[in-house]
């Protein structure tokens, strides 16, 4: 199985991704991915499943954005890791939480 989950099969018709931004409840670190599941990813990490993660669990869902396609999806996933600041992540998750 692909690292995201999704990668490498034909999603059904209607089939929804999502960008998510996971914050570590032990560090405050932020990890980004995206997933077809974003609640089941967010349990394989938690569960250890997931190497790169598994050192700061546990982790939380902060920020989930919903695309049509796979391709949209990583192209946001990608833009977001290549921001490589806590700042506009932070002001990202603040204005879902606060409109």
């Amino acid at each position: 199985m692909a690292r995201n989950g999704c990668a490498g099969s034909s999603p059904a018709p209607g089939t929804m991704f999502f960008v998510y931004i996971l914050e570590s409840q032990s560090t405050g670190r932020y990890y980004i991915g995206y997933s077809e599941l974003p609640d089941r990813r967010l349990a394989e990490h938690n569960s250890g499943k997931v190497k790169s993660t598994r050192p700061f669990r546990p982790w939380v869902k902060v920020y989930v954005e919903q695309f049509t396609t796979e391709s949209e999806a990583m192209s946001r996933e990608r833009e977001l890791k290549s921001k490589k600041s806590r700042t506009y992540l932070r002001r990202l998750i603040e204005l879902t939480h606060h409109p």
